[in-house]
């Protein structure tokens, strides 16, 4: 059993609005062992591996990353003191890891398609980092349950419905074509994080576009993080690339979920044109 039974109890009743903390039996599973992952990072696609230096601001602009002048194998390899971060992305490619990644999202699948409807464009992404290091603040698309399977993490997580934090023109320009998972960060936010430490085997469900941030403790950090995307996801993208369209052309839309049936009417129609244009 992947999940212990108290874990589906929670994801259950929180999913798919509310982060919460599982456990999970994946730690020491030899597919994440830096020996196994240095042969990954080798034989993935060069599109399908990011890595930069880690003492990197909780606010990094993206395009001043800095890297760290290594190979992926040597960053993977020499993890623990040369002060990186890496990400080995759709590691599904490899069909030992697509087994492990189906065997984990089989586990919940019940429960998010009863309240989300039916998975698809399942990912999974494996996380190396060397101690200190840190993920600047940023959101993803997806649902996301991040396994920790070496090492410890502090994981500060932020409301995904705070226009305080991200606004709406935030949130539609995420969903431009080329746009960046990294966001401002002020010190204000700090009011309405909450912060969650990591250790093997605990695992964090993460809402989809939930604002957060990440710090390596004092050893080398090994993530899985296994992710989904669900009718809602869908619509709440298409929602943010009308109401983005909208904008840019004079329109004041409100924010999603003050007119429900307006929503729902930019939904359909963006979900016609964009079908139309990949004909």
């Amino acid at each position: 059993m992947i999940f212990d039974p108290q874990s589906f109890e929670s994801f259950s009743g929180r999913y798919p609005d509310q982060w919460c903390v599982l456990r999970h039996s994946l730690s020491g599973h030899q597919l994440f062992r830096i020996d196994q992952l240095t042969a990954l990072a080798a034989a993935l696609p060069v599109e399908s591996v990011e890595y930069n230096a880690g003492d990197l601001p909780i606010s990094q602009d993206p395009t001043t990353t800095p890297m760290n002048g290594l190979t992926p194998e040597e960053t993977v390899r020499r993890i623990a003191e040369n002060n990186s971060w890496m990400v080995l992305k759709n590691v599904e490619q490899q069909p030992s890891y697509r087994q492990a990644m189906d065997h984990c999202l089989g586990a919940i699948e019940g429960i998010v398609e009863k309240s989300s409807g039916a998975m698809h464009k399942r990912e999974a992404f494996v996380f190396v980092s060397s101690p200190g290091s840190v993920t600047p603040f940023h959101m993803d698309p997806e649902h996301n349950i991040l396994m920790q399977l070496e090492g410890s993490k502090t994981f500060r997580i932020y409301p995904n419905k705070s226009r305080d934090i991200v606004s709406d023109e935030q949130h539609e320009a995420f969903h431009i074509e080329g746009a960046h998972r990294n966001l401002p960060y002020r010190e204000e936010f700090e009011k309405q994080a909450q912060a969650i430490t990591l250790k093997p085997g605990d695992a964090l469900y993460v809402p989809v576009k939930s604002p957060h941030w990440v710090a390596v403790n004092d050893a080398v950090s090994v993530s899985l993080s296994i992710t989904w995307r669900s009718a809602a996801s869908d619509n709440e993208g298409l929602l943010r690339r009308g109401n983005g369209w909208l904008r840019s052309r004079g329109g004041r839309p409100p924010s999603p979920g003050r007119a429900p049936l307006r929503d729902r009417a930019v939904i359909i129609s963006r979900r016609i044109i964009e079908r139309l244009s990949r004909h």
